[in-house]
């Protein structure tokens, strides 16, 4: 039975100069994406008409697509204004997720194995996504670990860097948690499999330091801005899982459900945390101020 590809929510796609309803076929079998993993992405927000740091995500796109070898056909501006183009699609009620994309067709002449950048492809896709993690959600620590920039593209939002991630979440849900906490090569904790992480104690806000085994988020850059502006002390620091284990609250910041408090880290509980709950109020109140001021 063939799997069905159509995609769960209301989904439109720009690509080659035409918006397109649904999953359109885009890579084939002989892709050197499809085939070699030659893909970046980022991914920003838009809800209750505002789309925050959607102008970073948009520059941030093109930085990966350097990284990765590949050439950017599109200036930061020209995403941005094409995303907002996409949101009036929808209907308006549901939060989306906003994924500018890269990959590559063909490999170079003589090595297949690296990208030809003059063969570079760009679409950006749009789709209905509800924002997630109300309620919290619970961490184990990962048996697997971040790899260093020696060993992986981890200066770039990579595609072949989530399937690391992916296994590391399958193996925290088969002991029963949400989430997995992930180190470094080193043993130091990074982030979580899906997002940057921060813990607290005594009132001094900590999160690791970025080492470049982990992409220092967009929001997370936001959150230490925001809560360094409101008098509170944010330390980047090389930082253990005793560390984490011993925290009165941790929280999580990116893009997709943008702050999450941590209610359990393996054997600890943790009730919501106040600097968590700021940290969000602090966003929240940023995103929609600064949207108001610009219209």
């Amino acid at each position: 039975m063939a799997v069905d590809t159509s995609p769960r929510t209301t989904t439109w796609t720009h690509v080659d100069g035409e918006w397109l309803p649904g999953n359109p076929p885009l890579i084939g079998p002989t892709s050197h994406a499809m085939w070699l993993a030659s893909t970046v992405f980022d991914g920003a927000r838009w809800f209750d008409g505002i789309a925050p740091d959607l102008d970073l995500h948009c520059q941030r796109i093109n930085r990966s697509a350097l990284a990765m070898g590949l050439k950017p056909v599109k200036t930061p501006e020209e995403i941005e204004a094409l995303a907002w183009e996409g949101i009036k699609k929808f209907d308006g009620k549901t939060p989306l997720y906003i994924k500018p994309m890269y990959w590559g067709e063909h490999g170079t002449a003589g090595s297949v194995v690296a990208v030809d950048g003059e063969s570079t492809r760009f679409a950006l896709c749009l789709f209905e996504a509800p924002l997630g993690g109300q309620g919290g959600i619970s961490l184990t620590v990962s048996p697997f670990r971040r790899p260093s920039p020696e060993t992986a593209m981890t200066d770039a939002k990579a595609g072949s860097l989530y399937p690391n991630s992916g296994r590391m979440i399958l193996e925290a849900k088969k002991r029963g948690f949400d989430n997995a906490l992930a180190c470094d090569m080193n043993g130091n904790v990074a982030e979580t499999a899906s997002s940057n992480v921060f813990m607290v104690k005594d009132g001094i806000v900590y999160t690791p330091v970025a080492n470049r085994t982990f992409l220092a988020g967009i929001t997370r850059a936001r959150v230490i801005g925001l809560l360094r502006q409101e008098g509170f002390e944010v330390r980047e620091e090389t930082l253990s899982v005793e560390q984490f284990m011993a925290a009165d609250e941790i929280f999580t910041s990116g893009n997709f459900s943008k702050v999450v408090g941590v209610t359990r880290l393996d054997g600890r509980e943790f009730q919501p945390g106040p600097i968590a709950r700021k940290a969000l109020e602090l966003y929240m109140d940023w995103a929609y101020g600064r949207s108001a001021s610009e219209e």
